[in-house]
């Protein structure tokens, strides 16, 4: 198993932003120390809270400092962009990144940025869906580009000047474009099925119940088998909140007790999607009421904490329960204690994932 970093960050109001990217910067550098594979950043942009409001820009401030991770965005909510801004601006990342870059994208899952944007009516999927084709379009076709939709029209053509490079959308290192990932937050997701058939990969949400997140691998499955795609386990990544120290005690006060950020974190996500209606993903079985979902029950199903020892335990518990996996994608919180969340990752790195590897050896044998 690799292992990976995602952050929607989520700090608390009267956090000094600036505090709050220095330690989410020095997250992904750390991640990179360690030997973690690949780091994700969200953007929100009406959110004081969660508050990296570009993760393309947040990334490129990486971009010098990291050295053998890579860097996705986690991810760009396309129905508030405009397809030529995200073109150039990715395109323009990969090569800030030597090619170090994975292109997260979605239809965006805050309602606040939605209404800001203008999109709160629309169909976002619809939305994200051509604003992701025109992307494409514009990295694989000539310009003078004559792109035609629903919500955005393209072109060059009138003001095209071949001989001095103007009327051009510039393409990504990565050619045909960069590795392409989808979040999954849904339940049975069908999101899942088409981005395999498209060549795009999942990662499931770190805020959905296990019973759920096992339901993406059978439509992973069946949308590589619709277009005869190889199925691998290894290019699914899943993500998961999880706090190791050196002791159970201090692990279990950390991520459940009264000011736990891990707790902030989740009432936070308690908070909106109760709100929105789909309180059904912190649910154990779909006719469970509302009622008893409650940022208690939500901390102690969903986060994995304690000892080393415990903490690999328990992964392994959990990949048994939701079926194998490649990536375990560790879900960043606020670092109320700079040290131990610093060594929450350390312990994961250096304790926690040696065991896991080793436990499955074992297996592979027997």
């Amino acid at each position: 198993m690799k292992l990976g970093f995602f952050t929607m960050p989520i700090h608390p109001l009267d956090k000094d932003w600036r505090q709050s990217l220095r330690e989410d910067r020095e997250a992904f550098l750390l991640a990179d120390e360690l030997g973690f594979v690949e780091a994700y950043a969200g953007e929100h942009a009406t959110d004081l809270s969660e508050n990296i409001t570009s993760s393309a820009m947040f990334l490129a401030s990486l971009a010098n400092e990291t050295k053998r991770i890579k860097l996705g965005t986690g991810t760009v909510n396309l129905p508030n962009s405009h397809p030529v801004g995200v073109a150039a601006q990715i395109a323009m990342l990969d090569h800030l990144l030597d090619g170090r870059f994975i292109f997260g994208i979605s239809p965006g899952g805050l309602l606040s940025d939605a209404e800001a944007f203008g999109n709160l009516g629309a169909n976002r999927n619809e939305m994200f869906l051509e604003c992701i084709n025109h992307v494409l379009a514009l990295w694989s076709q000539a310009a003078p580009y004559e792109l035609a939709g629903k919500y955005w029209n393209i072109s060059t053509s009138r003001t095209l000047m071949a001989e001095i490079g103007q009327g051009y959308v510039p393409r990504p290192l990565q050619r045909p474009h960069p590795e392409i990932v989808v979040t999954a937050v849904a339940p049975f997701s069908k999101g899942v099925t088409e981005a395999a058939a498209r060549g795009w990969e999942p990662i499931s949400a770190n805020f959905l119940m296990p019973n759920w997140v096992k339901t993406h691998w059978p439509r992973y499955v069946e949308g590589c088998e619709r277009v005869g795609r190889r199925v691998d386990p290894a290019n699914w990544r899943v993500a998961k909140s999880v706090f190791v120290a050196k002791d159970d005690k201090t692990a279990r006060e950390y991520a459940l007790g009264p000011n736990s950020p891990y707790r902030f974190y989740y009432n936070q996500l308690v908070t909106k999607l109760k709100k929105n209606g789909r309180a059904e993903l912190f649910k154990t079985h779909r006719d469970q009421p509302d009622d008893e979902v409650t940022t208690d029950s939500v901390c102690e199903k969903l986060i994995i904490h304690g000892s080393p020892s415990k903490v690999a335990e328990e992964l392994l518990a959990f990949r048994e329960e939701v079926g194998d996996f490649g990536t375990l994608l560790y879900a960043g919180k606020d670092w109320l204690d700079r040290d131990l969340g610093r060594n929450s990752m350390v312990l994961l790195a250096e304790k926690v994932l040696p065991k896991i590897d080793g436990a499955e050896r074992k297996t592979r044998v027997a």
